[in-house]
């Protein structure tokens, strides 16, 4: 049963939030934000609002045919007193890696450079590189907050004031297609796959 109210919110870059809504990607890799409390990033929360960030967003990062995107949501006008959640996910499997080969293979299925992604993972290289298969959700009207100045900062999440409400929850991939890519992306990763 899907909830209908959410306070939790992961930051992410505009641009990934857009593809993840558009079902272009099903995943994220973390690490952690710069100014996170724990040492390394945590799934504290498997069930968040997609938090739409537009710091350190840059076209070099994406994947030519995504670039167009990022400068379509920077030309977009936006008020920047406000935050808006149109989207919430679940963390339906966490995989942890560590091997550069594996984050290559995982490059058809997200929108950033290969060298981006291999940047994720040697930032702390002590810590695996958490990979999020989401089960993306669209709010059936989006909701606006007021931006506050605790929301700010390279921290992953954030505990939202006000409460948003989830009504109308809209899966943005069916189910087949769903498992479909999961299955994909355990295939990059070389793991066994489910029996047909």
């Amino acid at each position: 049963m899907l909830p209908n109210q959410c306070q939790v919110a992961l930051k992410e870059w505009a641009v990934t939030v857009r593809a993840l809504a558009q079902g272009q990607q099903t995943l994220l890799l973390r690490k952690g934000g710069i100014h996170e409390g724990s040492k390394d990033f945590r799934v504290v929360h498997p069930e968040f609002l997609l938090y739409p960030t537009f710091e350190h967003q840059r076209e070099d990062l994406l994947q030519p045919d995504y670039q167009p995107g990022l400068r379509y949501l920077l030309d977009e006008p936006r008020n920047s007193d406000q935050i808006v959640f149109s989207h919430w996910a679940k963390v339906e499997e966490l995989i942890e890696i560590s091997e550069q080969d594996k984050v290559d293979g995982l490059s058809p299925h997200f929108i950033w450079t290969k060298e981006y992604a291999q940047s994720r993972l040697h930032w702390k290289p002590m810590l695996s590189l958490s990979v999020l298969l989401l089960r993306v959700y669209e709010i059936g009207q989006p909701v606006s907050v007021p931006y506050l100045k605790e929301y700010g900062g390279c921290t992953s999440w954030v505990d939202i004031l006000d409460r948003v409400n989830l009504d109308g929850l809209q899966p943005v991939l069916s189910d087949a297609e769903f498992g479909r890519r999961v299955e994909e992306i355990k295939g990059s990763l070389g793991m066994a796959l489910a029996a047909s």
